[in-house]
């Protein structure tokens, strides 16, 4: 039971974060608005970014659920203090280009936090 939380979640932090990098891949338009810069994919360089940005959140989810079935959780728990550097980039990438400061801080900031308890715990986990 000491480990079941942070178990549960690491998988729905990277089942999250899989099904939003999908969104990023298929409909860059529709779901940068969401992520807290302006303006919202205007121009095909742009998608183009955004699909990169898809690319790496599938990955990051990927490595987290394949790491869950073939390593310990002390090693999940260090992987996921490592990743909790990708929404703190989103949240300070957000903020020094000025975009919402609430998205900045109640999304990314919010997942990086929750990223940190679950690594601390996987990593203190008996």
């Amino acid at each position: 039971m000491h480990n079941t939380i942070p178990l549960i979640l690491a998988v729905l932090i990277a089942a999250g974060i899989i099904v939003i990098g999908c969104f990023y891949v298929a409909s860059p338009e529709g779901i940068s608005k969401d992520f807290g810069l302006r303006p919202a994919a205007p121009d095909a360089d742009t998608r183009a970014w955004l699909r990169l940005k898809g690319i790496r959140d599938i990955a990051s989810g990927l490595v987290v659920l394949t790491l869950m079935l073939a390593a310990d959780h002390r090693t999940v728990g260090i992987v996921m203090l490592v990743f909790a550097t990708i929404p703190f980039g989103d949240m300070a990438n957000i903020l020094v280009s000025g975009g919402r400061k609430a998205t900045a801080f109640s999304f990314h900031g919010i997942t990086c936090a929750v990223m940190l308890v679950a690594g601390l715990l996987l990593i203190h986990a008996i």
